[in-house]
């Protein structure tokens, strides 16, 4: 039995007439007769009462009938599904952020992906650290990591989204809030928020490089795991952080922010693994680029 005899089938079935079905099917009448034939053979039952004028559907046609329309359905179906996979339409993708990039770019990127891959199930991981990150998508963990360089493996590759300019994060009564702009060695006696160091943070590592760059040793008073928690410390006065532009966008009451002046800023970039040829996360990339970049 095969999926044709199914079809033919149906439409005698629904037709009730040989010559309307042979019609429908683009078939000459008798070799669609003898399908019917060789189907009733195969199963061993009656599925059609013949006259000159018109067929009927045995009890066990009726029953056969209902099953298969709903094969044929199903396999229609199925290969629907897989052009969507196909196309990149359909599927599943797990997406890790950054914490300075999640609350600002993460919702706009997610907002476009549901609008225009609604049938394609995205799994958002926001406030993950550069290099659990990295390991996640080399454990297959994460499909798409959107971070902060250095990106730094074969396996993987990169591409940039955007630069962010370096701000820092101050209590709306500190000193420094009085000014429109800040410079890194303003910071000189200054207790530093920054992201925890045993995370291998990279923030951490370039706040620790810019003070030194500036000839002092940052105080780094307390490290933090998310970004949520560091300027909800700045807030409360515990010290100032420098952090990517995006992290504004929290919205922290008690905090403002101050552009850091004589500093390059720090770029975002999508890292995927480089083996992965993903329909569907060709079409996230090609979504990222055009509503987010820039």
């Amino acid at each position: 039995m095969e999926l044709r005899h199914l079809r033919y089938f149906v439409a005698v079935a629904e037709e009730r007439h040989f010559g309307r079905a042979a019609e429908r099917l683009h078939m000459a009448q008798p070799p669609l007769s003898q399908q019917i034939q060789q189907l009733e053979a195969e199963l061993g039952v009656t599925l059609l009462h013949r006259t000159t004028r018109k067929v009927e559907l045995t009890d066990a046609g009726t029953v056969y009938l209902e099953r298969a329309r709903t094969v044929l359905a199903a396999v229609d179906d199925a290969a629907s599904e897989a052009r969507r996979v196909a196309e990149g339409l359909q599927g599943r993708l797990v997406v890790g952020c950054v914490g300075s990039a999640t609350y600002s770019l993460l919702p706009a990127f997610a907002r476009a992906l549901r609008e225009e891959l609604p049938a394609v199930d995205f799994v958002f991981r926001g406030e993950m650290l550069a290099p659990d990150q990295l390991e996640s998508l080399l454990a297959r963990r994460v499909d798409l990591a959107l971070l902060r360089p250095p990106v730094e493996h074969p396996a993987v590759r990169v591409r940039t989204v955007r630069r962010d300019r370096f701000i820092v994060a101050l209590p709306e009564d500190h000193r420094l809030a009085r000014r429109k702009r800040v410079k890194i060695e303003d910071l000189r006696d200054e207790d530093l928020v920054v992201h925890a160091s045993r995370g291998r943070s990279v923030m951490h590592g370039i706040v620790t490089d810019l003070c030194r760059s500036a000839g002092f040793e940052a105080r780094v008073r307390h490290e933090v795991a998310e970004t949520s928690t560091l300027v909800t410390f700045v807030a409360a006065g515990l010290g100032v952080a420098v952090v990517p532009e995006p992290v504004a966008e929290l919205g922290v009451p008690g905090t403002v922010y101050r552009p850091l002046v004589g500093r390059r800023g720090i770029d975002l970039v999508a890292a995927v693994r480089a083996d992965d040829d993903s329909p569907v996360l060709g079409r996230a990339l090609g979504l990222l680029a055009r509503h987010v970049g820039g």
